[in-house]
């Protein structure tokens, strides 16, 4: 089955799925979710692999950071677009840091706002976005109807997820985090930089992340990176036939 907008629906058809992670083994987690058949291995201009199973979704691991996202993600879609057969929806996965308590090492979060939370300048008076400089934008907010359908689906907490350019390793910096963004659940590093890619298409976006360490001190021994990876293979064994019934047209 390939999904496709019909009927305002995701249907049957030709339309497809790009999901986005940062590595191979975030990528690989997701294609456990798809264990009908081999995906098919698609290079993309450049060097990037793209494997393509035969449900419609496209899985990429695009790089580390939200500058290789950004760039590995618009590469795929333009090759799409290029090819008559551009994506429906784009979905940034992988595993994250989460602010405790709120997202436990082992949960999920799906993003309300994607932020890029170093976006900007440091001055005497403290942090300003890039915003308040003039320029672009910090955040990206996914449809909420999409946002419904994923925690629904797979029991992730919505909230904010931050995209930073350096992990947190000091309890210093997750409370300044926390205090610029009290609604952050969790930290990465490549959903700002989909989610550009995916604006600058015209394609709508969603940020998935499974919790594998503490937003914090750097502590390598409390990583919990095979369960993370594990709960999101969870994830996409539930989301798949979820967005089935997701209208690709309702931006609530």
């Amino acid at each position: 089955m390939v999904l496709q907008a019909q009927e305002g629906r995701l249907t049957t058809s030709a339309a497809r799925i790009l999901v986005a992670t940062a590595v191979p083994a975030e990528r690989d987690a997701v294609a456990l979710a798809f264990p009908d058949g081999t995906p098919e291995e698609v290079r993309l201009p450049g060097s990037a692999l793209l494997l393509r199973t035969a449900v419609g979704y496209d899985l990429l691991a695009a790089g580390v950071g939200p500058a290789l996202a950004a760039a590995g993600t618009a590469t795929a879609l333009t090759a799409a677009a290029l090819a008559g057969r551009p994506y429906a929806l784009v979905v940034s996965a992988g595993i994250a840091g989460g602010f405790q308590p709120e997202a436990p090492v082992g949960s999920l979060v799906v993003a309300d706002g994607i932020t890029a939370a170093d976006l900007g300048a440091e001055t005497a008076d403290g942090f300003l976005p890039v915003t308040e400089l003039g320029f672009g934008t910090v955040s990206h907010h996914p449809p909420n109807s999409l946002v419904r359908v994923t925690a629904q689906a797979t029991g992730a907490r919505p909230g904010a997820v931050l995209t930073v350019s350096t992990v947190t390793g000091t309890a210093a910096r997750a409370a300044q985090l926390r205090t610029r963004h009290p609604g952050a659940l969790a930290e990465a590093m490549e959903g700002f930089g989909v989610a550009e890619a995916a604006a600058a298409h015209g394609v709508p976006v969603l940020e998935l992340r499974a919790v594998s360490n503490p937003v914090g001190p750097r502590d390598r021994a409390a990583w919990r990176i095979g369960d993370a990876l594990a709960a999101l293979t969870e994830a996409f064994g539930k989301l798949v036939p979820a967005l089935e019934s997701w209208n690709p047209h309702d931006h609530r």
